[in-house]
């Protein structure tokens, strides 16, 4: 059935005008070129929107489920999450308003205040439990990427990092390349640090955990703008 893209305004459904399948298309169209009509009955398959229908069957999006829309479309183009876990996400909401920044963070968010994984592992139940061979794990604790503790003992971060170096050898990256991430990373650190010192160090538990709850939203941030200017940079190599 082919839907008109226009319909009559007393199809409105509260808080601005409805819109058919359409008209959100060419909408949308600006930010994500490659939409289709589709697309958003795919999306409407995967219950992730559910636009209302008039009488004669046909969709309408009011400006709710339109902001839905760029919202599942950016979180699947910018942040690469798959169809679930966007679902997951946009259900957990109790507003029904949605931001990609705020949605982004939130999958970021470290759980700073929670004590870290004690189980340890040495480096041959590392080689063994991520398959790589265990020059790498060598080479990436030479680098000082994994194992800063004493003795032979990683935690759950350093084996995800040596899974993670795992696959992206397959792209002829090798641990001295890794080396720009683990700078990265301790100037941001720093940078944060500074910012929250004086709670950090306090002795008074509730600013404490002020302070550790200020460091979790920081980190979130720094972790979303990093990866928006990986995305913009990235785009411009893309570019024809």
């Amino acid at each position: 059935m082919n839907e008109p893209t226009l319909l009559p305004d007393d199809d409105a459904d509260g808080g601005g005008k409805a819109l058919t399948i359409g008209a959100v298309c060419d909408l949308l169209r600006e930010d994500h070129p490659s939409i289709t009509i589709s697309k958003i009955r795919y999306l409407e398959d995967q219950k992730l929107i559910s636009p209302k229908r008039t009488a004669g069957g046909y969709r309408l999006y009011t400006p709710l489920e339109v902001e839905r829309l760029r919202t599942i479309l950016r979180l699947q183009r910018d942040e690469f999450l798959p169809l679930r876990v966007i679902r997951q996400e946009l259900e957990s909401s109790t507003t029904g308003a949605f931001s990609v920044a705020n949605q982004a963070k939130q999958l970021k968010r470290a759980q700073l205040a929670e004590p870290p994984p004690t189980r340890r592992y040495t480096g041959e139940e590392i080689a063994s439990t991520t398959g790589a061979p265990p020059t790498l794990v060598r080479q990436l604790q030479e680098y000082g990427l994994i194992g800063e503790r004493a003795g032979d003992a990683f935690d759950e971060t350093d084996r995800e990092v040596v899974q993670t170096a795992l696959e992206l050898s397959s792209y002829g990256v090798e641990p001295r390349h890794l080396r720009i991430f683990r700078v990265a990373a301790e100037r941001e650190a720093g940078l944060l640090q500074q910012l929250l010192t004086t709670g950090l160090r306090s002795r008074n538990p509730e600013r404490r955990r002020e302070a550790l709850e200020a460091l979790e939203n920081l980190a979130a941030l720094a972790s979303h703008m990093r990866h928006l200017m990986l995305i913009s940079e990235l785009r411009q190599i893309a570019s024809p």
